[in-house]
This record gives structure tokens, sequence and C-alpha cells, in this order.
């Protein structure tokens, strides 16, 4: 038996792979930096894969299930996501696959019928929790999760028209990196941007309210239900930990006619939220000269160098601070 680790893989040895995987039940996930291939006298029994502090496309040869190969597999991607820096893992599973990952030291994060989020990091959820510190409040507590890829004059205003209905607004900005600004720029943008009110708490989501954009679909039969599979799992982390956490009884969203994709995800809130007594309000997304401002919109103006309108559709703070980090 013999481990290979490689970032990339030749044409032959990918095929090779992709059908591995698809005897395996699962469709190859090519969005890789390291992958783990297990072989015995040239046949490939077992394979993962990383992105970053991501396990994925992990899987055994159904005829050698019991040999404890998934266990080689994830020693060797710990080991090279250890030496790249990344000690707090993840992965995404079928939920049957729960008691083999747990022998192997990952824990459950969150479970729906369909998906189950572990890390390597026991009880690693609720310490990033309490490193979180609720703020004193009276009255309707609230929330919105916000990318802010910058932040704009229209989430100034879903902000400022929700704190102006609850005793506490919390802001959450995601901290996943892979937006145009990073998530510490994103951060800051929306501190500054709002400072000036008073019952705004403005906090980060960590790793675990995950957006689309990161989540994989490889193990999922019904690939075009992935989004709102996706938002399902959000829900049950925000409902099991978030809202527990800061009291929150109701989330605000932006209409959103731009993207297809976050209107569902809004549709999916209203849906099942309720249905764990959180009121979900929709605010009317903000427009100017007749067309929603969208931080997609600031991104283009940014492109293209057109001070002036990047100037028309943030706040000043904003303004100020990517002009300042020479980001504009």
């Amino acid at each position: 038996m013999e481990i290979e680790l490689t970032s990339r893989l030749n044409e032959q040895k990918l095929n090779i792979w992709k059908d591995f995987l698809k005897r395996c039940d699962l469709e190859a996930d090519t969005d890789f930096e390291q992958i783990a291939l297990l072989w015995d006298d040239g046949e490939l029994i077992a394979s993962g894969c990383r992105r970053e502090n991501l396990l994925k496309c992990i899987a055994v040869d159904k005829n050698r299930r019991g040999e404890d190969l998934t266990a080689k597999v994830l020693t060797a991607l710990r080991q090279e996501a250890f030496n790249d820096g990344h000690r707090h893992l993840f992965l995404y599973t079928k939920p049957h696959n729960r008691d083999m990952f747990s022998s192997l030291f990952f824990y459950p994060v969150a479970q729906t019928d369909k998906v189950l989020l572990m890390e390597n990091k026991k009880d690693g959820i609720k310490e990033f929790m309490q490193s979180l510190k609720p703020a004193e409040s009276t009255g309707i507590i609230g929330a919105a999760v916000m990318n802010c890829n910058p932040f704009t004059n229209g989430h100034r205003y879903l902000i400022e028209k929700a704190a102006a209905q609850c005793g506490r607004l919390y802001v959450f900005v995601l901290s996943e990196d892979k937006s145009r600004f990073s998530a510490e720029d994103r951060f800051n943008m929306v501190k500054a941007g709002t400072s000036d009110l008073e019952n705004v708490t403005v906090l980060p989501t960590g790793p675990y309210l995950i957006s689309s954009a990161t989540f994989p679909t490889y193990f999922l039969k019904e690939r075009e239900k992935a989004g709102q599979i996706q938002c399902l799992l959000d829900i049950e982390i925000f409902t099991k930990y978030f809202v527990p956490r800061f009291s929150i009884s109701r989330r605000y969203v932006g209409t959103e006619p731009l993207s297809q994709m976050t209107n569902q995800y809004n549709r999916a809130l209203c849906e099942n939220l309720p249905k764990h007594q959180i009121e979900v309000v929709e605010i009317l997304r903000l427009e100017q000269e007749g067309t929603p401002v969208s931080a997609s919109e600031v991104r283009k103006y940014i492109d293209n160098k057109n001070i002036e309108k990047v100037r028309e559709l943030v706040p000043e703070s904003t303004f100020n601070y990517v002009k300042e980090k020479g980001l504009i």
C-alpha cells in the first residue's frame, strides 16, 4: 500500500480518481490544494482532498472498508494541513458517516437530513460562541448576517432601518475570505460605518456561518438543491448556537431583486426560521436613480476607476477606508 500526496493530477490519474469517486457515489470536486491517493498494486482504493481548512471527497473502495483506510487518508491530509498552518479543520459528509468520522476525532457541529458538518476541535463552536460577548439589551433583539463586499449605502440603510425597530441589533459579518475584500477589511468597514448607531453590535461569524461559495456538493445527488440544503444547515447552526447566545428573536434581510440565489435563500429563511420562533423581516432595498444599490456595482466602478460613482454608493467611512488602504 502506498499513499500519494500531490497538488495536481495528470489527466490519466484525474480520470481514475473521478471514476473511483463515481463508484463510491460521489462527484469529483477538483477545487483542491492537496489530494491524497491510496494505491494498492496500482489500484486506487481510497482518496481525499483538501482546500485550505476544508477536507472533502473522502472515499474508500466499497470492497476495502473496515481496513482503516479512511484513517490513513485523513492522517496524510491533516499533516499537510498543519504544515500549511491550518489547525482547525472541517468536513461535510452524509449523516450516516457520523460514527466513522467521530472515531477519527471529528466532532459534529450541525446536521440536517442531508448533510453533516464536523470539525476536528472538540466543542470548537461552543468555544467560539463563548468568545462573542452579548451586549446589554432590552426589547426586541434582532440580527442580520451580511458579507458587505464592500459596505455600501444599501447595507447602511438596512441596518439603520432594522436598528430602529430593535433594542439591540447584531450584525454578523461573514468571516470567510472568499470575497474581493478580505474578512478583516469588510468587518472594519461595517464597524466604521455603524459606529454612530449605539444599539448596533458588529460581530464575526467565524468559520461557522458559511456562504454558498464554499459549500461542497460532491456528496449530494440532488445537486440542483444545493443552495436550499446549505441554507437549511445555516439555519440549524444559527438557531442552535447564535440565537440562544444572543437571545435573538428577529432576523432582518434585504429584498433581493438582483440575485436569484440570494432571493431563494431569503425565501428559505422566511419559511424555516418561524418554526424556531424567529420572525423574519424583509426591508426594501435602497435604490438610487431607480436601481438597487449593490456591492457588485460598487466593485465594477472600482474596477473602472470611476471614483465619483463609488463615492455616491458607499458611506464616507467606506470610501475613506478603501482609499487609505489603497483598494481604489
